[in-house]
């Protein structure tokens, strides 16, 4: 089979497209023909490498995919050759307290594709049989792609985790990435106030047609926090969603007393400092939460294929220029998501 393959950390130079042996599906498991996968920001961390990661070499990159089941391992009884389906990325051992809980993203033994297991950024890729949805007739399985990782892991955040209730405000800091983009619609799905920062007014559009309420350019004024808070009537928001990081010391402004700032990520870097100060005088919570359980999986695309979430497509580049779809994320020029498409 063809794929995206990586020898070691480095720059979009390392990915290469190549011929790879196709997987075959073990017991539990099926392998799906891919028709897309979508890029998340995991994957540029994957390539460039952090203290401690360890892969297998080659290793292909992709959480995201879609397609249709192309054969089943022994034990396989409840999908057939031909089921178009999408693939939940969060691998649970399904033996430890947590799996036997529901909570699969907090599994002893936790894997995700494209991080610690070969993912889709290749024609097939293998996976168990608990972690496929199938898709209805006459979905677009791009849009299925696009939404699986990104809305999954800004239910479980908003909803499971944050208890975003109706009526409560909500900022978002970032208008147009995947994870983002998906709390805007959740939030205004769940009946949220939502103000959003954007670095332009190009990409505060793209909030806006998602359902924001008020939208704050940060090219034209740099202590947000302050604008929210005027904007409040002095009284701040609810609820973060802050997945930058460094701008924590503003988020922690923005928000009320007794708020929450919810976080699954660090696009601004790993590290930074906070003022305590704001923690313990505003009583704020700070969240964190990664992807999300099997049963928020189905949920969350259960209102994707209704039509409820729609996600935002950017760019589609075929699975040989994988190497310039992430340019186009790394330099921050998509608005919405980077999808690629694989043939046979």
């Amino acid at each position: 089979m063809k794929a995206v393959l990586i020898t070691a950390h480095g720059g979009p130079e390392v990915l290469q497209y190549a011929d790879f042996p196709c997987p075959e599906p073990g017991p539990g498991e099926v392998l799906v023909r891919l028709q897309y996968a979508a890029l998340n920001r995991l994957d540029l961390w994957v390539r460039q490498g952090w203290p401690g990661i360890k892969l297998e070499y080659p290793h292909i990159p992709g959480a995201d995919g879609a397609g249709v089941v192309a054969a089943t391992g022994p034990g396989v009884n409840n999908w057939q050759v031909g089921q178009r389906v999408v693939i939940n990325s969060n691998i649970g051992c399904g033996k430890c307290e947590h799996c036997a809980a529901g909570f699969e993203n907090r599994c002893r033994n936790w894997n995700l594709l494209g991080e610690t297991l070969r993912g889709t950024y290749a024609e097939y890729v293998v996976v168990p049989q608990q972690n496929l949805y199938a898709i209805p007739d006459g979905f677009d399985p791009r849009t299925a792609a696009a939404a699986a990782l990104v809305y999954h892991t800004a239910w479980h955040s908003l909803i499971t985790r944050g208890g975003l209730r109706p009526g409560e405000t909500l900022l978002v800091v970032g208008a147009s990435g995947g994870v983002n983009t998906a709390s805007i619609e959740i939030a205004k799905l769940s009946g949220a106030v939502v103000y959003v920062v954007g670095s332009s007014a190009e990409k505060l559009r793209i909030a806006e047609e998602l359902g924001a309420d008020y939208l704050i350019d940060r090219s034209k004024e740099a202590d947000w926090s302050k604008t929210v808070y005027q904007m409040t009537g002095k009284r701040g928001v609810d609820v973060v969603v802050d997945n930058v990081g460094t701008t924590f010391p503003l988020s922690f402004r923005a928000a009320v007393k007794g708020g929450r700032i919810l976080t699954v990520g660090n696009t601004g870097g790993p590290k930074f400092e906070i003022d305590n100060r704001f923690l313990f005088g505003k009583h704020l919570s700070i969240i964190g939460s990664t992807m999300g359980t099997r049963a928020e999986f189905a949920r969350v695309m259960d209102l994707v294929f209704a039509g409820k979430l729609k996600p935002v497509l950017d760019s589609t580049f075929p699975l040989s220029a994988a190497r310039k779809a992430q340019e186009r994320l790394e330099k921050g020029e998509q608005k919405g998501k980077i999808t690629l498409a694989i043939e046979e």
